[in-house]
């Protein structure tokens, strides 16, 4: 039974622990591993031999799939020179559906064709019986003038008011860069990135399984939006930390009856078939073609999460919204 693990997470080897699970009991997994690049892990050692590494690497991935549902979706976050050889694997026991290229902006250094974006893999389970949602995330404008920044051409009336589908490569959400939203650990991925995963592939009350939780940005995106999350956990002090977040934390990633993600007080994320219940809690405009140059604004005040701050902490901050105020 998985009920006993729900909504823990737990100090130990992610190998002999995913071995606990049930077959075909968890509606996501994702794994966000050590890259093997000698980063400062305080209970890991990030140095292993080429072909030791490989060896733990498919060990896990292949619990990853069996604990999955046939419905389910597996994420797998790494760079490109690792996930050539992740893709191998999954390819014998899973239906490839996705190369996501996140492209968490910033300015590269050294020598050309430098590395400059993180991959995603996305696998299913069972392609024919695979849960998804399409989602859309804000149209890209331009900072000063707020015109979008893509020209559409005689398309521009064709819109949706809120933004695009989203594509393969997502270049919208930013790296952790600044120490005071950062917990002591060396690889912390954003939370919305985590929102955003878990909207394409799950249901509210799903279960979220997460092998290497480092200081619980999966899980907190898992609770923030309804769901229910697992995650395992070498250092105790990373445990600490995720539990003490988790305390303070509360599926409220909600707009009306519908979860969704925010991001500095803005939306970034929502899926496109909840569009329809969404779209009264927006101005927009009644031309299709100013969108253009005028964003949808929210029309009351939501609450919603602010960033963490220290790791340690969640606020929850209320803003308004009216007619002349724009968040896009």
């Amino acid at each position: 039974m998985i009920e006993p693990f729900l909504n823990k997470i737990y100090q130990g080897d992610c190998l002999d622990l995913l071995k606990q699970i049930p077959d075909s009991s968890v509606d996501m997994t994702f794994a966000d591993p050590p890259f093997n690049l000698k980063k400062g892990y305080k209970s890991y050692k990030d140095s292993l031999a080429l072909q030791e590494y490989l060896e733990w690497c498919e060990a896990w991935i292949l619990e990853m799939v069996r604990i999955t549902k046939p419905t389910g979706s597996i994420y797998l976050h790494n760079i490109p020179k690792w996930l050539t050889y992740y893709a191998g694997f999954l390819n014998k026991v899973a239906d490839f559906k996705h190369w996501i290229s996140w492209d968490a902006p910033t300015a590269p250094m050294g020598k050309t064709l430098q590395p400059n974006h993180y991959g995603i893999l996305f696998y299913a389970k069972d392609a024919k019986q695979l849960k998804f949602y399409e989602v859309r995330y804000p149209h890209k404008r331009d900072r000063k003038t707020n015109f979008l920044s893509k020209d559409y051409g005689g398309k521009k009336a064709g819109l949706h008011p809120f933004g695009s589908l989203l594509s393969d490569v997502w270049t919208d959400i930013h790296r952790v860069k600044h120490n005071k939203y950062r917990d002591e650990h060396p690889c912390q991925l954003p939370i919305h990135l985590l929102e955003r995963i878990i909207l394409m592939s799950t249901d509210e009350n799903d279960i979220v399984l997460d092998p290497f939780n480092g200081t619980g940005t999966t899980a907190l995106a898992a609770k923030r939006l309804g769901r229910q999350y697992i995650g395992f956990e070498l250092d105790s002090e990373y445990v600490e930390i995720t539990r003490n977040k988790l305390a303070q934390e509360k599926p409220n990633s909600k707009l009306g009856d519908c979860w969704v993600s925010f991001y500095l007080d803005k939306i970034v994320t929502l899926r496109d078939c909840d569009w329809e219940k969404l779209k009264d809690y927006f101005f927009i405009p009644s031309k299709p073609e100013e969108i253009d140059h005028t964003p949808i604004v929210l029309k009351s005040k939501v609450a919603v999460s602010s960033p963490l701050k220290n790791g340690y902490k969640t606020e929850i901050n209320e803003f308004r919204l009216f007619e002349n105020e724009v968040i896009y």
